[in-house]
């Protein structure tokens, strides 16, 4: 799967957006809700390989690391909560887009308006 692929499964999820807040276009992708703003899928290139890192519950992170060789704690996120995936590694594709959704869904635009935090 390359990084245009995975962004547009992103893309075909309810409200999403693709944002580059680092200002170069193409180095650091954001996926991100529209209501909240919520980044749930954060898509790079490290080491010459595509990496996504995606929101998880810590007990669930924690299985799948032990699981994949390629799940490792998140790049520059809380490494109790993000998981690292590289894209073309052991994960299935099919399980790699079961954890996107996952990460959508726990990043979900819960209380539009406030920010996404809980009122």
């Amino acid at each position: 799967m390359t990084a245009r692929e995975l962004k547009n499964h992103c893309l075909a999820l309810p409200g999403a957006y693709e944002d580059y807040p680092f200002g170069d276009g193409e180095s650091w992708c954001v996926m991100r809700h529209r209501g909240s703003r919520k980044g749930f899928a954060h898509i790079y290139e490290r080491g010459g390989r595509v990496c996504v890192n995606l929101k998880c519950e810590p007990m669930e992170a924690d299985f799948l690391r032990n699981l994949f060789a390629d799940v490792t704690p998140a790049y520059h996120m809380n490494k109790t909560h993000w998981n690292g995936v590289a894209v073309d590694g052991d994960v299935p594709e099919e399980q790699l887009l079961r954890m996107v959704r996952r990460s959508y869904a726990l990043t979900g635009d819960r209380g539009k308006g406030t920010g996404g935090r809980r009122t």
